[in-house]
């Protein structure tokens, strides 16, 4: 799912910190840095007065779970991070592999994304797949949307689940991002990825559970 990608914004030094661990839908391959979720949520976040700084984003275009294992273990984050979002899985899906796979390294992500957030669990931040079988790219690929769909919502399913026995947050953002299939407008000018308006709302979601785990400890 490879596409041209927009340069990120530079990071400023205001605030708390915050690690955005992913793929393309966490750089906003297609769209302007600032309309990328991970950005839309800085900026929400500051404008609620809670000063943040740009977060650090470790995520490049196609990665598999396995990809952004190998990335954090060469970056190596710290683990003092103020809150950590996570979206990893739709290359899995789209590259057929053993679902196996995912389970395996979703859980590794997940572990390490709580050691990120200074073993905090409330300052983690999970994000549904979106169902990218409902987008004009998705006509070219053998499998058809539905089958896509299904396919996708079993990564979900488990990500779900093993997010929830951890007694971290999961934002489904998958049944909403199905309204692309009727509304273009959802999506960025590549037929795939989803623009700043679909961001926008996966970012309100997210930051209203970003502001609630923020308060839960000083």
């Amino acid at each position: 799912m490879n596409q041209q990608t927009d340069a990120k914004l530079a990071n400023t030094d205001k605030g708390i910190t915050y690690l955005a661990l992913g793929d393309s839908y966490t750089i906003g391959e297609s769209v302007l840095a600032e309309d990328s979720y991970p950005y839309q949520i800085t900026k929400l976040l500051n404008d609620s007065n809670t000063a943040v700084e740009n977060p650090e984003i470790i995520a490049v275009n196609g990665w598999t779970t396995k990809d952004l294992l190998a990335a954090i273990a060469t970056e190596k984050p710290s683990n003092n991070y103020n809150f950590v979002t996570l979206l990893i899985g739709v290359n899995n899906q789209y590259n057929g592999e053993d679902m196996s796979i995912f389970r395996k390294d979703f859980t590794t992500l997940l572990n390490k994304a709580i050691s990120f957030a200074s073993g905090d669990k409330s300052r983690v931040f999970i994000i549904s797949i979106p169902d990218w079988g409902v987008t004009p790219f998705a006509k070219d690929d053998v499998r058809s949307s539905l089958q896509i769909g299904k396919e996708i919502d079993r990564y979900n399913a488990f990500a779900k689940k093993i997010t929830s026995v951890a007694g971290i947050s999961f934002t489904n953002i998958t049944p909403a991002s199905r309204n692309a299939a009727t509304d273009a407008t959802l999506l960025a000018s590549d037929g795939l990825h989803p623009s700043g308006k679909m961001y926008a709302e996966w970012a309100d979601i997210v930051t209203a559970k970003i502001l609630e785990g923020l308060q839960k400890k000083v």
